[in-house]
């Protein structure tokens, strides 16, 4: 399957039997790459699991299931599926409806013109909106990318924001040390950034879900945020270009 496709969407899912079609299906609509979907999900009772036997089979022939393999939790889901993918690219996405697909065609356009080692969807760059959700996480999450930005010289505006693409070939040389929360996303744009590789950013739309119940837990992952929040200033480690 993946010897087709040349990319790979991660999509970490928690009982998504509400939204995993229709995000799957406007994905197959709007995504022009060939693609594979890797669902990662915690445990066999999952509503997501369900739903997808109701795929038409054109799209279930690239949709792929796979078990988390370091135990419940979004971060697992997403190790697991970064680790997964045998694709040098390596879309991370949500199933909720906050992410629109069309960005994707952007993403890999970009990663493919600049050589980026992440491209960044950010909401905080022009062209870039938040809908919905949570006003202190929006608060924090936007105040942070722009002090990272324009303090530390971190070339993206939105680290924080979970959308994201990735190049196998620099995942294969990071180490993950995330351990709570989507801090994951934030830890390997530092981390790519400080270890010389290149950071492009595409604006983003995000919504708020329109179904079931959002997982993020603001004050219980804060510190994880912060941790790498503070180490993007560690002036120790060189700097990547912009």
């Amino acid at each position: 399957m993946s010897t087709e496709a040349s990319v790979t969407l991660v999509i970490p899912v928690f009982n998504e039997g509400d939204n995993i079609l229709p995000v799957l299906s406007a994905i197959y609509r709007i995504v022009r790459s060939p693609f594979t979907i890797l669902i990662v999900y915690d445990f066999e009772e999952d509503s997501t699991l369900a739903a997808l036997k109701q795929l038409p089979a054109e799209l279930a022939l690239k949709v792929r299931p796979v078990r988390n393999a370091y135990g419940r939790g979004v971060l697992n889901a997403i190790k697991t599926g970064l680790e997964t993918a045998d694709t040098e690219l390596v879309i991370v996405t949500m199933a909720d409806l906050s992410d629109p697909p069309e960005v994707m065609n952007e993403m890999v356009r970009v990663a493919h013109e600049t050589g980026a080692a992440i491209v960044c969807a950010s909401r905080y760059m022009r062209g870039g909106r938040q809908i919905g959700g949570p006003k202190v996480k929006g608060f924090l999450s936007r105040t942070a990318g722009m002090i990272l930005y324009w303090i530390a010289r971190l070339p993206t505006r939105d680290p924080t924001n979970s959308f994201k693409l990735y190049r196998k070939s620099f995942l294969s040389t990071a180490t993950i040390e995330s351990s709570g929360g989507f801090e994951l996303g934030i830890e390997l744009v530092v981390k790519a950034w400080k270890s010389g590789h290149r950071i492009a950013e595409v604006p983003t739309t995000w919504r708020d879900r329109v179904a079931g119940k959002s997982n993020f837990k603001l004050w219980k992952w804060l510190p994880h945020y912060l941790r790498w929040f503070f180490y993007a200033f560690r002036r120790n480690e060189k700097h990547p270009p912009c």
